[in-house]
């Protein structure tokens, strides 16, 4: 493991996924908001993106729940893989709640040749709701007040009774497992300020060779709307990483 130190959005509905198209080659880049949050949470990231990319919103990541929606991990990643690209390599991109579930993806998916997860839940320490809101507290009051215009009307959207109920499922599937099944190079990215993903959860998930830490001075939770420059550069080496795969790959004749 290593470790290495927006503009304002209507409330409009979003669709459950969206693509950008690109001339740059490589992997599709597919993101998973987190909870409560839809397709605009990753708006200043793909801005920056060279290659193409998709967004799929999820019932209470990013839509609102239907009164009998399997909130699941396990229900969500498969929704994800229902709306990943018939073909060619992936990387996934989640950020919170949502980092759960691409690592559920990444269990079933061959085709995942990268893994960002910007600060991923949920420490398994931290599990009971007494120490997430202590978690979620101890971050709020770390974050900038620039956010509450952009993320307000994605709360709504979505809804708090669908984001109490996704949170219910979520809070208990074990990212650190799922995570260590894999041979995948993941960049696990956090903000120094951040409590729900603590600097010790990070760096177990990231106990491994392929593996690495990435932190943010003076950033909290909202890594994607603070300093999306940072999600950028991570998918752009794993990029660049699976890339260099595919060419050592097809020199070798396989």
């Amino acid at each position: 493991m290593s470790q290495k130190s927006g503009s304002r959005f209507r409330p409009t509905p979003v669709p459950r996924w969206s693509i950008t198209d690109s001339p740059t080659a490589g992997p599709v880049v597919v993101f998973v908001p987190g909870l409560g949050l839809d397709a605009r949470s990753w708006a200043g990231v793909r801005a920056a993106l060279t290659g193409p990319s998709m967004v799929v919103s999820l019932p209470s990541l990013g839509r609102r729940a239907g009164p009998d929606a399997d909130l699941h991990v396990e229900a969500q990643s498969r929704r994800v893989l229902a709306a990943l690209p018939s073909t060619g390599d992936v990387i996934l991109v989640g950020h919170s709640a949502g980092c759960p579930v691409v690592v559920d993806v990444a269990t079933q998916e061959s085709r995942v040749v990268g893994l960002v997860l910007v600060g991923p839940v949920t420490d398994p320490r931290a599990q009971s709701w007494p120490r997430m809101m202590a978690q979620w507290v101890g971050t709020a009051v770390h974050e900038r007040l620039s956010e509450a215009p952009v993320l307000a009307p994605q709360y709504r959207w979505t809804g708090s009774v669908s984001m109490l109920r996704g949170m219910t499922r979520i809070r208990r599937y074990r990212t650190d497992i799922g995570l260590a099944r894999l041979a995948v190079p993941t960049h696990v990215i956090r903000g120094q300020r951040d409590r729900i993903a603590s600097a010790r959860w990070c760096a177990e998930l990231a106990d491994s060779p392929l593996a690495e830490v990435v932190s943010v001075p003076r950033a909290a939770h909202m890594v994607p709307l603070t300093h999306p420059n940072v999600v950028v550069d991570s998918i752009e080496r794993l990029r660049s990483r699976a890339t260099v795969g595919q060419h050592v790959a097809a020199g070798s004749g396989r």
